[in-house]
């Protein structure tokens, strides 16, 4: 799977002690996925209590992350 990591997704990665191997988890393997804002593909992934989002655009076969955070389950019902 080619994907690349967009520097502000990096920098969020940082911020919320998320790894590279989280977000792929969460893109491989999801609980769950909604299309989001310009059709980009939110991938949600359980994850330490919280719901982990993983904000993808695709094209041409390359999966770009836009961004990444930890929600509430609460919020975000899977």
């Amino acid at each position: 799977m080619n994907t690349i990591f967009t520097q502000h997704s990096r920098k969020r990665m940082i911020t919320y002690g998320i790894s590279e191997a989280d977000v792929i988890e969460a893109i491989v393997s999801p609980d769950g996925v909604v299309t989001g804002y310009r059709n980009r593909q939110i991938y949600q992934k359980a994850l330490n209590g919280h719901i982990l989002r993983v904000i993808v655009e695709e094209a041409e076969g390359i999966k770009t992350v836009v961004t990444v955070y930890r929600a509430r389950r609460t919020r975000y019902e899977m």
